[in-house]
């Protein structure tokens, strides 16, 4: 069993933690805590960097090894950082799980040392129609992110 963590903070008062989880060489299991989020839908992604120097700006895109379009972690053709959105309550928590086969914790394509980040808005999973739908679901900006690291 491989075991990542990143925690999210952000100036805007968004905090949590993910954790990460994946046995031998099945699906990566996602599961999160975040709190300080408006109500509705946030896009959550994988992005390819583990830069926060400029905040969530430095993350970087989408983690997208095959480059590809992005679009629903359902679609065969999505970035392997497009993980959908989050559902955040009335209190501005969110908790979820989520179950993912193309972001492993180990080997050439690994998520370990990137960063994951949470939008201000709703994914269009590449439907909306924006001229920024087939990249980056048009979620809006970064609201808060953290690096992922191994955890023991």
């Amino acid at each position: 069993m491989v075991k990542g963590v990143a925690v999210l903070n952000s100036s805007e008062g968004v905090s949590g933690t993910v954790l990460f989880s994946q046995e031998g060489d099945a699906p990566t299991t996602v599961t999160g805590n975040l709190s300080g989020l408006k109500p509705g839908l946030h896009g959550f992604h994988v992005h390819a960097l583990g830069d926060t120097t400029n905040g969530c700006m430095s993350t970087g895109p989408h983690f997208n090894p095959a480059g590809k379009e992005h679009g629903s972690p359902d679609d065969e053709v999505h970035h392997a950082g497009d993980l959908g959105n989050v559902t955040v309550g009335d209190d501005g928590k969110a908790n979820f799980t989520i179950v993912d086969k193309m972001i492993p914790l180990c080997g050439p394509h690994s998520i370990n040392g990137r960063a994951v980040v949470v939008h201000a808005d709703p994914d269009d999973v590449g439907r909306g129609g924006h001229e920024l739908s087939k990249s980056t679901g048009n979620a809006g900006g970064r609201v808060a992110c953290g690096i992922i690291g191994l955890q023991g």
